[in-house]
């Protein structure tokens, strides 16, 4: 398939695009058969920008700064990812939520990546969460999202078990790993295998049997 015929993906970041690379990575190597058309930032000093740069994806800020109150900068989004064509919109620690005029333009087409077994520990300081509860069990998960927080139909999840000596460093180092393999991995199924969503789960059709 040309680059042209892709599918057209923008990524969204906040800071250092870990994520971001990792979809980088994966679509350098053709293990995801998308092209990254754009990158979008809420901090123009975000360190991902650079990432993104180094890889030859457009990179545009949108402050939230610039805007009267979060419809408008919902919106100043929603035009830009217009313009771009875009037909993915993959979340990668982009530190906003999004509004229901967001969600509405691109229904059931924009994926985030948790760092916990959603739905435990939605919101931010998952990690810490996880070790003051005192599970055994946390991971990463990738869903589709809506305008609640962290709530959406579950794509993907991979656990990571708990160890008795974990600190917050320790545990978000190890789901960030599987983060890596689990977010791309999510992307090329969602583009290009046939899915539906019942409820709140997210079915993927059986592979044919020979």
């Amino acid at each position: 398939m040309s680059d042209d015929r892709l599918p057209r993906v923008a990524v969204l970041i906040s800071g250092r695009g870990s994520n971001l690379q990792a979809l980088i990575d994966a679509v350098a190597r053709g293990s995801l058969k998308a092209r990254l058309a754009l990158v979008v930032s809420n901090k123009a000093n975000a360190a991902g920008l650079a990432r993104a740069r180094e890889a030859g994806v457009e990179t545009i800020v949108i402050s939230p700064h610039d805007y009267p109150e979060r419809a408008a900068f919902d919106r100043a989004l929603v035009e830009a990812l217009q313009l771009h064509r875009i037909e993915l919109v993959c979340l990668a620690g982009f530190m906003r939520l999004l509004g229901r005029e967001f969600c509405e333009a691109f229904p059931n087409r924009v994926l985030n990546i948790h760092p916990s077994l959603l739905p435990a520990f939605p919101g931010v300081d998952a990690q810490r969460l996880a070790l003051e509860h005192g599970v055994k069990v946390s991971g990463a998960t990738v869903h589709f999202v809506t305008p609640e927080l962290d709530a959406g139909p579950i794509v993907q999840q991979v656990a990571v078990t708990v160890r008795e000596d974990d600190t917050v460093s320790s545990l978000a180092a190890r789901i960030l790993d599987v983060e890596h393999v689990i977010y791309p991995a999510a992307v090329q199924r969602i583009l290009h295998e046939p899915w539906r969503i019942e409820g709140r789960r997210v079915s993927f059709a059986a592979p044919r049997t020979s």
